[in-house]
């Protein structure tokens, strides 16, 4: 039997001063693109979050020619995600020696690039017992929107 062995490397940006919700909204843009068209969108595109998300992509692009020696015009984006930070807690100074708190949100964003020309196959019947024993789990989603449903009925 033949399995599919990807190469992927990946960069990770971490306490990033700005909120998950808004770099979510750049991420979902480039997830899935070629390096080139990401670079392209993301120089383009007007919001504060493009920036550390372009650095990020150049740094993972660079991983890959580095370790791999893999090709730019090769990569992909196969994984793209964001995670809520810690939040940094200040105080604003008011009126009446009062203050007011503010909370200063962070956000951690990895991105994941495979190199679709290094995909190989590799022959499973060659592979001994303990090789086979690790366990090879998937995630899958839940699409609520397509099943129809509950909802669809009058």
């Amino acid at each position: 039997m033949l399995n599919k062995r990807t190469t992927e490397v990946y960069a990770l940006g971490q306490h990033i001063s700005m909120s998950a919700h808004k770099a979510r909204r750049v991420i979902d843009q480039i997830r899935g693109r070629s390096y080139e068209e990401t670079l392209m969108i993301l120089e383009l595109m007007p919001y504060r979050a493009c920036y550390p998300i372009f650095k990020l992509v150049y740094s993972a692009a660079a991983n890959a020619s580095s370790n791999m020696g893999s090709d730019e015009a090769n990569l992909v984006i196969s994984k793209a995600e964001v995670n809520k930070g810690t939040i940094m807690k200040r105080l604003k100074h008011r009126a009446r020696g009062r203050s007011f708190a503010i909370q200063k949100p962070t956000c951690h964003i990895t991105i994941v690039m495979k190199d679709i020309s290094l995909d190989e196959y590799i022959d499973t019947d060659s592979i001994t017992w303990s090789q086979k024993k690790t366990k090879d789990t998937t995630m899958s989603y839940y699409d609520m929107y397509s099943n129809g449903g509950t909802w669809d009925k009058k």
